[in-house]
């Protein structure tokens, strides 16, 4: 039988699907938040905690060596729970309420430069089937700036040959049109004519990208592969989740786009999320004037 804590955050975790559309690794990681604090609690209820039992928790966490950015996450993990608590008469106060989210410096990682992608895309061999999969995989994913969980989960059914474009379900199940430009609408048509049917081996899919076993490739599957091909182009940077993503913003905005185009192309709810890439249009008018202006 569960214990009520667990029936608890089940409970808040089902809320978060069926309200919000939070991705199952957005899920997972409030529920690792909440089962932590959990533990720390020992025999005390989620329902009976104080400020102070949040603040003792975050100075063991400190103790242990948190990074401010992992303690800002915890703590917006917790103050989302105790929010819905509120909301559903479970308590009668937020514990959080008087707790500021630390502030953290805007950061991007290392940006691949364009040679670098060009490397990393060149570096499958397309020449066979899985190859071919993994060189479409990429371009794909650099043409469009999509989050990684959004490419492994692609259908058929979103992809528009004819305008040339993927109708793509992001964050909190927000629908956005994404184009994908000549170069990776053909590898996505060769993958499809030559390799796909291969892969699967007489089995069927409503996966564009699919694995011998006939399903999607996880996202870390994926990033494992991208790990690979990045030692094989010889690339050094350290690469996460959202590398090529981070190009296709940095490289769109290095040549003219708009920040409000780039917002809509990464599916950004708030251009405050996308004005992270600011120092970079604030480096390219810098280049510009002193290129071109007489006294630059």
């Amino acid at each position: 039988m569960a214990s009520p804590t667990v029936d608890l955050i089940e409970s808040y975790l089902e809320v978060l699907w069926l309200e919000y559309g939070l991705s199952d690794n957005t899920r997972s990681a409030y529920a690792s938040d909440l089962r932590q604090f959990a533990k720390f609690l020992g025999q005390k209820s989620l329902l009976e905690v104080e400020t102070h039992d949040i603040n003792q928790f975050f100075k063991l966490r400190q103790a242990e060596g948190i990074t401010r950015r992992s303690m800002a996450r915890v703590l917006s993990s917790l103050k989302r729970f105790y929010g819905y608590l509120l909301r559903e008469a479970l308590v009668t106060q937020d514990p959080c309420e008087l707790l500021s989210t630390p502030k953290l410096p805007k950061s991007l990682p290392a940006a691949l430069s364009e040679s670098d992608v060009e490397a990393l895309l060149a570096a499958p061999d397309a020449f066979n089937d899985l190859g071919m999969r993994d060189r479409t995989m990429l371009e794909v994913l650099y043409a469009s700036g999509l989050r990684v969980t959004e490419l492994v989960n692609l259908h058929f059914q979103q992809v528009n040959f004819r305008q040339g474009c993927l109708r793509v379900r992001g964050k909190g199940d927000k629908e956005r049109l994404v184009p994908l430009g000549e170069v990776a609408m053909e590898w996505l048509q060769r993958y499809l004519d030559e390799a796909r049917e291969n892969i699967l081996i007489n089995r069927q899919s409503d996966f564009l990208f699919v694995t011998h076993r006939g399903g999607a490739m996880t996202r870390q599957a994926f990033w494992h592969i991208i790990k690979r091909y990045a030692l094989v182009a010889g690339i050094e940077k350290h690469l996460s989740p959202h590398t090529l993503r981070h190009a296709f913003a940095t490289h769109l905005i290095n040549h003219g786009a708009d920040l409000r185009v780039v917002q809509l192309l990464l599916g950004h709810s708030n251009l405050s999320t996308t004005q992270i890439y600011t120092h970079v249009a604030r480096q390219r008018l810098k280049q510009l004037h002193s290129q071109f202006h007489p006294r630059g």
